[in-house]
């Protein structure tokens, strides 16, 4: 079993930056790609970021394509997203997810999930 545990979301106004953490226990997440995903109120779970188990597979939704970056600190069992420029229609809940095939998708294939933390951008 894998848990994982999102944290770092809250209310800011557009523009400014915010870093997501998800740290994972149960299982090493130095074995697993990583992602976040994401959910808008009334939407459908949308793909945001991943990460492959060796970090050299890097993948981004062209929406946030160049403005936030995911990463991960396998000495610490998490995985980041950095969120840069954020706009308003980037409000939503964020999930992080844990794959324990090591290759990353951006499809919601993913094996774990976290509670999600909520991002909320005004404008």
């Amino acid at each position: 079993q894998v848990q994982l545990v999102e944290s770092g979301g809250g209310l800011v106004q557009a523009g400014v930056s915010l870093r997501l953490s998800c740290v994972a226990s149960g299982r090493t997440v130095s074995s697993s790609a990583m992602a976040w995903f994401r959910q808008a109120h009334g939407k459908e779970r949308e793909f945001v970021a991943a990460i492959s188990r060796t970090g050299f597979s890097l993948y981004y939704a062209d929406s946030v394509k160049g403005r936030f970056t995911i990463s991960r600190d396998n000495a610490k069992n998490t995985v980041y997203l950095q969120m840069n420029s954020l706009k308003p229609e980037d409000t939503a809940i964020y999930y992080c997810a844990a794959r324990i095939s090591g290759v990353a998708s951006i499809t919601p294939t993913y094996d774990y999930w976290g509670q999600g933390t909520q991002v909320t951008v005004s404008s």
